[in-house]
């Protein structure tokens, strides 16, 4: 079905602009495809690291602001989010400077948290260093881990080109799965605590 499509020349042509779009948006899915795509040399993983921090950061800064600016009639709104909010706040308040660089990896924190924190008057300063700190082990810990998940399958499979679209597939129906899997667990906890 696929098999006029030169994902090669997609992935050489597109595939910087694809993980710095998808770092933006949502990230993890988009830069273990791009490691993998490094490990296969169509991408360098430098750059794909490079872009996916610079993607992560710019996004989570304009989340800050955002909360910074609107937060105070932004967040009462979000009722469905109340619980996150909360947890967020409260590790703002505790550890503040392991909020700001941990928010990216905690499920169902990675929008409402930079805003949390922009409301909470954080230092844009202090927010924007561990931000990019943040952004940075972010990106080369996701990136790395599709490098090696190339590596392991191409012991296992031998060349991956004719295995490239299945393997993008599994990788986001995976993360699909994980996503919808913590969903229910989250709103399954929501409906004990009332």
């Amino acid at each position: 079905m696929f098999e006029h499509i030169d994902f090669n020349y997609l992935l050489a042509t597109y595939g910087y602009l694809a993980v710095f779009i998808g770092c933006l948006l949502e990230g993890e899915t988009i830069l273990i495809l791009g490691g993998m795509a490094a490990h296969q040399h169509v991408l360098k993983l430098l750059p794909v690291i490079g872009y996916a921090s610079l993607a992560g950061m710019l996004g989570d800064q304009v989340l800050f602001w955002v909360g910074r600016y609107f937060g105070a009639r932004l967040l009462p709104r979000l009722h469905k989010q109340q619980a996150t909010i909360d947890r967020v706040t409260q590790l703002i308040n505790q550890h503040p400077s392991v909020s700001i660089f941990s928010v990216r990896f905690l499920y169902g924190m990675r929008l409402v948290g930079p805003m949390v924190i922009g409301a909470c008057k954080v230092s844009p300063l202090k927010f924007s260093c561990i931000n990019a700190l943040g952004a940075v082990v972010w990106a080369t810990l996701f990136a790395s881990g599709g490098y090696w998940a190339g590596e392991f399958l191409e012991r296992a499979l031998g060349d991956l080109k004719p295995y490239r679209l299945p393997i993008a597939m599994c990788v986001i129906a995976l993360m699909v799965a994980v996503a919808l899997v913590r969903h229910y667990r989250a709103k399954q906890q929501g409906l004990k605590s009332l």
